[in-house]
């Protein structure tokens, strides 16, 4: 296979993966920007059992324009999802941390997900999926911009 081929066959396999997540909706409960975002508050929450998040993470983490992120944090806030704290070092700093008595919401969307993930391992087995995760984690800690081919 050439290049060329090889970069065709790249792109087919990345609207395919597209079309699978869109056609897989996975949140129920939350809206899909919604349970992004708290997947990361959550996903910090587990780690230092605080979970408090910079904006500025979660945009980052997440892809999101910061219009969408603001949006979607208010539309969390007001569910009594999550609560905004500002920084002690620089008060500027805007974070957001899950509220543990609301957690169960959260929960009930991220157990699907998980089942749908399970599907997926299921499918392509363990192996695959560490190398998929791999792949995934090395193209979002590139710095990489599209650009037109030469």
């Amino acid at each position: 296979m050439n290049n060329q081929q090889l970069q065709n066959e790249l792109i087919l396999a990345w609207v395919r993966l597209s079309g699978i997540i869109k056609n897989n909706r996975i949140t129920t409960t939350l809206k899909y920007n919604e349970a992004i975002v708290m997947l990361t508050v959550y996903s910090r929450y587990l780690k230092d059992g605080v979970g408090l998040t910079s904006v500025q993470d979660i945009i980052k983490e997440t892809g999101m324009l910061k219009s969408l992120v603001n949006r979607t944090l208010g539309k969390l806030e007001s569910q009594g999802l999550i609560v905004f704290e500002k920084g002690t070092v620089d008060r500027r700093t805007k974070f957001v941390k899950c509220v543990k008595e609301k957690l169960e919401v959260f929960l009930s969307v991220h157990n699907t997900s998980l089942g749908v993930s399970q599907n997926i391992i299921d499918i392509i087995g363990s192996e695959d999926a560490k190398a998929f995760i791999n792949i995934v984690e090395k193209l979002a800690s590139a710095d990489y911009k599209a650009q037109p081919k030469r």
